[in-house]
């Protein structure tokens, strides 16, 4: 097979790729060879900052197909009939790993999924969990440098992690799933996926409910035991990519039944009153058995990337991009990534990152956002300012039809700390999990905090003993098989 005649990045044919052009046989070389320039400045510049969180990722095209209808609720058109099709792109990843990691390390699992509709980028970010580590964005930057490497000797430090989610009781909910079996999937065609966050629907009244997200593997749960996972980070560390990849390739195609649950306001507020949990709280889930499951469509992947560089890693998300019928929520943590994320991929990729395929809406879309680095679509004669409208139009609410958001109370910090349940749900996991689950939670937990200090350890077995009696038992029984005396 012909290969096209190599060129220059501005497409001028290169007559030699294999010697430089050099003052005489020996050199020194000649500054005028610019393609050799070219070369090696592109090669100085072919990674972009890493993600400091979900830096290794996988990824894959699809289709989301609507099965049931979800019209009462919401009028985005991507809902507007049963049987509709609209295109995805799917992102996986660990958190709080390198690039370099291995895909089985204990780790949540970013689920970060974009959907193309005809009304611009719908993307919802989220992770294999539905609950998350903390409840306010302002501790973010905080919990992740716990969970990367010691300033001094460069080491990941169980001692960091520990004395964080020691000090942050809210963790416990979300430590107790990262250190059960499902802490080490088996590759990311064999777990669940989560928006986490609650957000919001708005139907062609203009009425909202607030929505959670669920998204259901029909391939079964699958999950690594920690020794096996440990033996697969020397094999075949790409584990969870090759599986991906693979599948598709040879046409197992995997699928989700992506489902909700569906709450009002009046609801919320109810259930509230009645078990005393704040329903925007991230580190909390609602109950089925409260607010049951339904059933909305299905999602296949079902197409490879072609370029992974293109596509998964130039790939930039935003909990902030969502369609009319669609919105947030009062949930603190989403209201910090609506801002952060973008920000992000503004530092990261660029400040046109949206102009990149895997990023641009495929839908027409029109700003007066002009220039800067890679502006790939910049409006060409378009006028760069949009018209002041002296009249005005009376538009009221949140725009899109939405309803305004009722707000009360006084500007504040508040401090709620050690006056929430943040033990109950955890307690609950822990008491539905069968006794070999159990075990292994204990037995997880007890490696790391086995090489804690001793006031972290004390503090993080409290939260086990509140959580139910039988958990903090149960990790001092598999600290002592270690050789730690916890009391």
């Amino acid at each position: 097979m012909s290969q096209p005649r190599l060129t220059t990045a501005s497409g001028i044919p290169v007559d030699d790729n294999q010697n430089s052009l050099s003052a005489g046989p020996r050199g020194p070389l000649l500054l005028q060879d610019f393609h050799l320039i070219e070369k090696l400045q592109h090669f100085n510049r072919e990674r972009i900052p890493e993600r400091v969180v979900h830096a290794k990722g996988s990824g894959a095209y699809g289709t989301f197909t609507v099965t049931h209808d979800l019209r009462p609720f919401t009028k985005a058109k991507l809902f507007s009939s049963v049987g509709k099709q609209t295109p995805v792109f799917l992102r996986f990843s660990t958190v709080g790993g390198e690039k370099g990691s291995a895909d089985t390390e204990r780790d949540p699992r970013g689920f970060a999924l974009r959907f193309y509709t005809e009304e611009g980028n719908w993307d919802l970010v989220g992770n294999n969990t539905p609950i998350f580590f903390i409840k306010d964005p302002i501790k973010f930057p905080d919990f992740i440098h716990t969970q990367k490497r010691d300033p001094q000797s460069n080491l990941k430090s169980a001692n960091m992690m520990f004395d964080f989610w020691s000090n942050a009781p809210e963790s416990l909910h979300q430590v107790t799933i990262l250190f059960s079996d499902r802490g080490t999937p088996d590759g990311y065609r064999h777990m669940d996926g989560f928006g986490s966050h609650t957000y919001s629907l708005i139907n062609e009244a203009g009425e909202r409910v607030y929505v959670k997200w669920h998204f259901k593997t029909r391939q079964g749960i699958r999950n690594l035991s920690s020794a096996e996972a440990v033996r697969i980070a020397g094999t075949d560390p790409d584990h969870a990519q090759r599986d991906l990849f693979e599948a598709i390739a040879r046409g197992d195609f995997p699928q989700w039944d992506v489902k909700v649950q569906i709450a009002t306001e009046q609801q919320l507020a109810d259930w509230e009153q009645r078990t005393g949990w704040n329903p925007f709280d991230l580190t909390k889930v609602w109950p089925h058995g409260d607010f049951p499951l339904l059933q909305v469509g299905v999602l296949e992947l079902n197409r490879n990337p072609d370029n992974y560089h293109a596509e998964v890693e130039q790939a930039a998300f935003s909990p902030a991009n969502v369609p009319p019928g669609m919105g947030y929520s009062p949930d603190k943590m989403l209201q910090g990534r609506l801002f952060a994320y973008h920000d992000a991929q503004l530092y990261r990729v660029g400040t046109n990152h949206q102009h990149l395929p895997v990023n641009a809406p495929r839908c027409p879309f029109h700003n007066q956002q002009r220039d800067g680095a890679m502006a790939i679509a910049n409006g060409g004669a378009a006028r760069n300012y949009a018209t002041v409208d002296a009249v005005g139009r009376g538009a009221l609410g949140m725009g899109h039809g939405e309803p305004g958001l009722p707000i009360a109370g006084d500007a504040g910090r508040y401090d709620f700390r050690g006056m929430e349940d943040d033990f109950t749900q955890a307690g609950n996991l822990f008491r539905l999990m069968t006794e070999q689950e159990r075990q292994n939670l204990c037995d997880n937990l007890a490696a790391p905090l086995s090489t804690v200090d001793e006031d972290i350890l004390q503090r993080q077995l409290r939260h086990f003993d509140k959580a139910d009696p039988a958990y903090g038992r149960g990790v001092r029984a598999s600290l002592k098989a270690l050789g730690r005396n916890a009391g």
